[in-house]
């Protein structure tokens, strides 16, 4: 499954990076400051230790194929312009988590790209950036929950190789849940 993240400051960098150090295809489309930040890989530092884990990216405007799944973190006044960004991204199976505070931007999103493509979720996390750009990790838990509107354990959401990664992240105290 190819997961694109956009918004790669510290909710949806901090996802993405354990589930690329998990093993798994996540692409982190950024602007071309966030890009030089990040270039050497995404620093995640705890209280113990800096992990340095080494990331994939697209430059917004820049083609590709059309992603499985995408990650959309950003503030809400980041929002009008990443889904313009994301829209040539979006294919015909393409699940959207978005994992913004609030709820009004479901209706943006179902409008712009359908209902069947928006999935709910929340992200539980306490992590900030710091001025060099490290998601400084602040908290104890680390879960990100997805799934269906109606509750529905579906073939997508089952299927989803974000579940997989709860166990390679585990001693991060990381998980990633379909529920």
């Amino acid at each position: 499954m190819r997961l694109l993240v956009v918004g790669a400051g510290s909710v949806g960098g901090y996802f993405g990076a354990r589930l690329a150090a998990a093993g798994r295809d996540v692409t982190f489309l950024v602007r071309p400051r966030r890009a030089g930040q990040i270039a050497d890989g995404i620093t995640i530092r705890t209280r113990n230790e800096d992990a340095v884990i080494p990331v994939k990216t697209l430059l917004a405007g820049q083609q590709s194929d059309p992603f499985d799944a995408i990650l959309l973190a950003v503030k809400a006044y980041q929002l009008d312009a990443a889904v313009d960004e994301i829209r040539a991204h979006v294919g015909a199976a393409t699940m959207i988590l978005p994992v913004l505070n609030g709820m009004k931007h479901m209706d943006a999103l179902r409008s712009r790209f359908g209902a069947g493509h928006v999935i709910g979720g929340f992200a539980q996390i306490v992590t900030s950036l710091d001025a060099q750009g490290r998601i400084v990790d602040q908290g104890v838990f680390h879960e990100l929950v997805y799934g269906e509107w109606d509750g529905a354990r579906s073939s997508r959401m089952c299927g989803c190789s974000w579940r997989a990664a709860r166990r390679a992240t585990t001693q991060r105290r990381s998980a990633c849940s379909p529920r």
